[in-house]
């Protein structure tokens, strides 16, 4: 199993939405690495749901249940998506802030790569930050 952080403008796309709808498509990802994590997602692998732009904070916890195929959001090809299912919210949000202040996640992606909307997130980091956000699968 492999971990990812995926992240989504909850003006665009909320947590709130996602578990709404419980399984999604997570279209729109016009980024050629986001594009290339997307593509090595497999099935069961777990990613953390993040609240870009507003909140800034990982939110909750979703499961990769489509590899890659086609974006129908495309409007011209070679853009893929994944499906991606609710599992759960993460019980303490954690921040952006609280991210960057701790050496321990200093390499993290998600600091390194601000930019990228879908990272890889190494086994030691996902532990961390499940520690620090209070989640332990049910």
């Amino acid at each position: 199993m492999a971990y990812w952080l995926v992240k989504s403008e909850p003006d665009a796309f909320s947590w709130d939405e996602q578990v709404a709808h419980g399984v999604e498509p997570w279209t729109g990802v016009r980024n050629h690495q986001a594009k290339r994590n997307m593509m090595a997602m497999k099935c069961g692998d777990l990613a953390f749901f993040y609240h870009s732009n507003i909140g800034k904070e990982i939110v909750g916890v979703v499961e990769i249940v489509r590899e890659a195929y086609s974006d129908p959001t495309a409007e011209s090809g070679g853009w893929i998506c994944v499906d991606v299912r609710t599992v759960g919210p993460m019980p303490r949000p954690v921040t952006l802030a609280t991210i960057k202040a701790d050496p321990a996640l200093a390499d993290l992606a998600l600091v390194r790569q601000s930019r990228l909307s879908v990272v890889p997130v190494s086994d030691a980091h996902w532990a961390h930050l499940c520690r620090m956000g209070e989640w332990e699968r049910r």
